[in-house]
């Protein structure tokens, strides 16, 4: 008796990346992991990343969908609308990562096999394990605020995970059902360390894998002052906030 493969829904959260999201689309039609979706929800992108998206579900349509979105409110939101349209579609598993090529498609396998082999109700794709790296063309500056970041939160959570900000991930679906995301307050990138923390809390374990993470490809960064200072109220409302986590 053949056992079906896990469905495998891959969430890509898009705002103006017309130029990296047909290469994304490629690069995971490439990989060798069976049943594996692509799931991209558009923010209403002015560049036309929708309709471009809607390009590619057209031509493969039971590998591909498309969430539009009418607002703008932020990459936690995003991911969330996309993670309970991926469970309705009968996820087993989903992978978040951004759609900017900074996240190594190549690392989904090992990711997958991770999750699948090792108890794991999560697997994150991490720049600061053993083996995994930044890009050699970051500025210091910004490698010195990650580092600071993540050391931050794990101070004040005590996740103990070596990449606690990380956005590429790879998620059991009865994680999420038990982590709730319809329920996460959190918004921009501490999105990200409000969804470990509930897992964490929930006595769930979080592997990590290396991987390299490399400066997007086209288009800017997202990152507005805004996320940053929420980023760092966080972990305090996530620590004191009690039913917050």
């Amino acid at each position: 008796m053949t056992v079906a493969s896990p469905k495998t829904v891959v969430v890509v959260p898009t705002y103006n990346e017309r130029d990296n999201l047909p290469v994304l689309a490629g690069l995971l039609a490439d990989l060798p992991v069976p049943n594996l979706h692509l799931l991209v929800v558009d923010d209403n992108s002015p560049d036309g990343t929708g309709e471009i998206a809607d390009k590619l579900a057209a031509e493969s349509p039971d590998n591909v969908s498309v969430l539009h979105r009418d607002t703008k409110d932020g990459l936690g939101r995003a991911y969330i609308a996309g993670m309970i349209r991926a469970l309705e579609q009968g996820a087993d598993i989903v992978v978040q990562m951004d759609a900017d090529l900074s996240h190594p498609v190549s690392a989904i396998p090992v990711m997958l096999d991770a999750l699948l082999t090792k108890g794991a109700a999560a697997v994150i794709g991490s720049r600061y394990v053993a083996g995994g790296s930044t890009a050699a063309d970051w500025p210091w500056s910004r490698r010195a605020l990650s580092v600071w970041a993540n050391g931050y939160v794990n101070a004040i959570l005590r996740l103990r995970l070596k990449d606690a900000t990380a956005g590429f991930k790879a998620w059991r679906a009865e994680t999420l059902r038990a982590i709730d995301p319809n329920s996460v307050h959190s918004n921009g990138y501490s999105f990200q360390v409000e969804m470990n923390h509930r897992a964490v809390t929930r006595g769930l374990t979080i592997l990590e894998v290396p991987i390299r993470f490399e400066e997007r490809g086209q288009g800017v960064s997202k990152m507005s002052l805004a996320v940053q200072l929420e980023s760092a109220l966080t972990p305090w409302k996530l620590r004191f906030g009690g039913k917050r986590g």
